[in-house]
């Protein structure tokens, strides 16, 4: 099989295709023939050696993948020829930027059929991320007021449509290009936040998920009502701004995505009643990893960027 690889940390041009032998499935994981591969801002990082998650290269990048089972030797979950989806083993490497991938059955579900796989393999890592943050963490239900920060990237795009199908009022803040965008995806109000301070528009939130960090997450304690919950992707191991917002009396919590097959069946269930889409800004071939890194790099997106094998 053919896989994506890189020797050294650096730029998108230290991504090569090389040949590999294909992975040995352990009881209860599953061999998957990988069709596409969703690609997340963290693998760019990862790439540039900005943090050590998965170790020094080489390494093989990637967790979000949708495919076809080929093995499901000793698990009743899955046989062969079923269509799935997952983020599988995060944050330890799954090596997914390749044709073919061994993984944890209970950490894949089946792919909705109202969804190709290049949207399927979009929707795990930003996904998970949303619901364990609003659903798990954040506890949203009907009537909350939620502020989403970053509303048109991968996990804003995706926790908007997650919040309004948890009968919330939903905000967002997003530059005043993606306006129409996040509108599109159920926002009840979108802030500019080239234009206007976030904190003079927005009060009485009862939670805010954080996708930006930085002075961002710390001017979030102002808009939340007494007893308010701020959620972040970003910011999870500031011990001294967690102390700020305990301090003020609100809650404060870190989210670091983990496989969770329940939030994943709770995200096919929204699929599949239509209240859930992601929106893939972009596709590139398999051999045009680069091409898709240097996009990454630029940031800004729309949704996500996805590979086709």
């Amino acid at each position: 099989m053919r896989v994506i690889t890189q020797q050294t940390l650096g730029g998108p041009e230290v991504l090569t295709i090389v040949n590999a032998p294909e992975p040995q499935p352990l009881p209860t994981e599953v061999l998957v023939r990988v069709k596409a591969i969703g690609l997340n801002p963290l693998e760019a990082r990862l790439r540039a050696g900005e943090f050590p998650l998965i170790g020094r290269p080489p390494f093989i990048l990637g967790w979000d993948i949708s495919g076809v089972v080929e093995e499901a030797p000793g698990t009743w979950r899955f046989r062969p020829g079923d269509e799935v989806f997952g983020m599988p083993l995060f944050p330890r490497a799954a090596s997914a930027y390749a044709e073919v991938v061994s993984a944890p059955a209970l950490h894949l579900a089946r792919k909705p059929a109202s969804i190709s796989h290049v949207e399927a393999s979009a929707l795990p890592v930003v996904g998970l991320t949303a619901w364990q943050g609003l659903v798990d963490l954040g506890g949203v239900t009907e009537g909350d007021r939620v502020l989403v920060h970053g509303g048109g990237g991968g996990v804003g795009h995706v926790a908007i449509q997650i919040a309004k199908a948890r009968g919330a009022y939903v905000i967002a803040t997003a530059s005043g290009g993606k306006r129409k965008f996040v509108e599109g995806f159920g926002a009840d109000e979108v802030i500019d936040y080239t234009a206007v301070d976030f904190t003079e528009a927005v009060r009485d939130i009862d939670v805010v998920l954080d996708t930006l960090g930085g002075d961002t997450v710390e001017r979030s304690l102002d808009v939340l009502r007494p007893g308010g919950h701020l959620v972040t992707a970003v910011a999870e191991e500031d011990s001294e701004l967690a102390a700020r917002y305990e301090a003020a009396g609100m809650r404060f919590s870190g989210i670091a995505v983990d496989p969770d097959p329940v939030a994943l069946r709770g995200l096919v269930e929204l699929v599949e009643q239509g209240r859930l889409r992601v929106h893939v800004q972009e596709t590139f071939p398999f051999e045009r990893v680069a091409d898709a890194h240097r996009l990454l790099d630029g940031g800004h997106l729309q949704g996500k960027l996805v590979l086709t094998v």
